[in-house]
């Protein structure tokens, strides 16, 4: 049987482990997985948990639970939540619904009350499974919603072999909407292992990822959703360029729904904004481009293009798919999987039978497009020049030199690119902690902000800086703030209250609350230990 997440949320301990050891939860269909004495810990725990049903109080300190809910349907819109109370107020129930709460029960719980909600809770729950994983619906959505032609049209906007009269009669003939001041394109990608795993087939695993994007995204802007070569493509239509960062951020969202619904390993790569519908193509090339970074990167998540490539970086034109792959293996691979490119694009000169004057043509185009690439990780200082790697394909006498040297040239690229990468990633991490220690007394203080002042998409700091200091934003934060309070704490006679203040915090209780929380004791108390 399915278990499914619950979280309770209660200041009182007492309450927590009563409600938690009252009823057998498996044996009704549920596992606790996470519980919290206020709002702010619930928040925090929830994105990390993500559970299905969350059991709240309405009084709480700090944040209360109407509050909490609030904030919660926010982020997570599919959260069950059930709110109880010792107050019988009208005007709690009546908020409570319009917050979307499944029930309002009043304390003290019963044990039988409690059992039959949560059992009234999980035949939804059951639905909604049952709903998104039954194959004959996905089959039935697959007939119905790729009518032909418009997926032709589609896939010639994406590719890019469209005229401007053909692109003007689109919205007329297909109802797309096409008049947009700015577009950009998101590649949505299924792990092929996790493909292997799933019982269904991959054309109805596509289907099922479609129809999740298209839930996500629905309301929320003009979106066009198409299933692409075993991918699904989103193209965005925005009124302003500032709706490209809430883009990115909901097809990350998505990527992780699909962990969570379907048990799918799902990397998105996102392309750069552009002023015309025409450019199209070239935002989805990006995307492509920027999905192929997700081995070097956790999974279910979305990728920025200008988040892993520099601005000037150019996307590769050439048709030969070989090449196309080693250039990819350059970049994201290992040195056993560069090693598996080369021997294909030299099999494939091989079987040609060309003449040397041939291959070394051939070489040259080679030459081009590996310089493009270290231009564009600008590692000349490190790369032959042009002139000097012409010499020596002119030196060549022999196939087998041909191969010995593309690989040895293949690799030095890789590992100079991979050197220059570690190297930018660690100078990030090394901004933001100089950034975190010199603001840290502003309450304002967020990860936007951060990202705002290094420039970067917040996905792909959090996936840096989680890497290079083995902490998340908030808790690398807090760690600075209660540095300088125990420092502030012995070498000043300030108040606990003022020097809360002087730490980012503008609630003293709050404070005292994180304070406890990480040395076990209040700000007094732990003055008077050192003193």
């Amino acid at each position: 049987m399915n278990l499914y997440k619950v979280m309770l949320v209660d200041d009182e301990e007492e309450a927590r482990e009563a409600i938690a050891g009252c009823i057998n939860w498996e044996e009704i269909g549920y596992s606790v997985v996470a519980k919290a004495d206020n709002g702010e810990d619930a928040l925090e725990k929830a994105e990390q948990c993500a559970p299905d049903v969350v059991l709240t109080d309405i009084h709480m300190p700090f944040m209360d639970g109407l509050t909490f809910c609030r904030r919660l349907k926010e982020i997570m819109p599919d959260v069950r939540i059930i709110i109880f109370s010792g107050y019988d107020e009208f005007e709690y129930a009546q908020e409570a619904v319009r917050l979307g709460a499944e029930e309002y029960i009043l304390k003290p719980i019963n044990s039988e009350e409690l059992i039959r909600v949560f059992l009234k809770i999980r035949e939804r729950l059951d639905e909604d499974f049952d709903r998104r994983h039954n194959i004959e619906r996905l089959r039935k959505f697959y007939e119905e919603s790729l009518p032909v032609l418009k997926e032709q049209f589609m896939v010639g906007l994406l590719e890019g072999h469209l005229t401007v009269e053909q692109i003007q009669r689109g919205p007329q003939d297909y109802g797309i909407s096409l008049e947009d001041a700015f577009y950009t394109t998101g590649v949505l990608e299924i792990e092929e292992d996790t493909q292997n795993m799933q019982p269904l087939n991959p054309g109805l695993l596509g289907i099922s990822l479609k129809n999740l994007t298209q839930e996500r995204l629905e309301g929320s802007g003009n979106y066009i959703c198409i299933n692409y070569l075993g991918t699904v493509v989103v193209i965005a239509g925005f009124k302003s360029t500032q709706e490209h960062k809430g883009f990115i951020a909901r097809m990350d969202q998505i990527c992780k729904l699909a962990r969570k619904q379907y048990g799918l390993d799902t990397s998105a790569g996102i392309g750069r904004v552009y002023g015309n519908v025409r450019d199209i193509p070239r935002s989805f090339a990006e995307a492509r481009e920027a999905v192929g970074y997700r081995i070097l990167m956790p999974g279910d998540q979305a990728i920025y293009i200008d988040d892993v490539e520099p601005r000037n970086s150019e996307v590769l034109t050439i048709d030969e798919d070989l090449m196309r792959k080693l250039i990819t293996e350059i970049k994201v691979g290992d040195a056993a999987s560069l090693k598996e490119a080369v021997n294909e694009v030299t099999g494939h000169l091989k079987k040609l039978s060309a003449s040397m004057p041939q291959l070394r043509l051939y070489c040259t185009e080679i030459i081009i497009e590996l310089t493009r690439v270290a231009v564009t990780y600008r590692l000349e200082a490190n790369w032959e020049s042009t002139k000097e790697l012409l010499d020596k394909i002119d030196r060549f006498h022999s196939f087998d030199e041909i191969a010995e040297w593309l690989s040895e040239l293949c690799g030095r690229l890789q590992e100079a690119i991979g050197a220059e990468r570690l190297g930018a990633t660690r100078l990030l991490g090394e901004k933001a902690e100089a950034f975190i220690r010199e603001h840290y007394a502003d309450s304002s203080l967020n990860v936007d902000m951060l990202c705002s002042h290094l420039g970067v998409g917040t996905t792909y700091f959090s996936t840096v800086f989680k890497k290079e200091t083995g902490m998340n934003f908030v808790a690398y934060l807090t760690r600075v703030r209660m540095e300088e309070a125990v420092r502030l704490l012995q070498e000043t006679d300030e108040k606990s209250y003022v020097i809360a203040g002087m730490v980012g915090y503008e609630e003293p209780t709050y404070f005292s609350y994180v304070f406890k929380k990480q040395f076990g004791t209040s700000p007094a108390k732990y003055r008077q230990k050192k003193a």
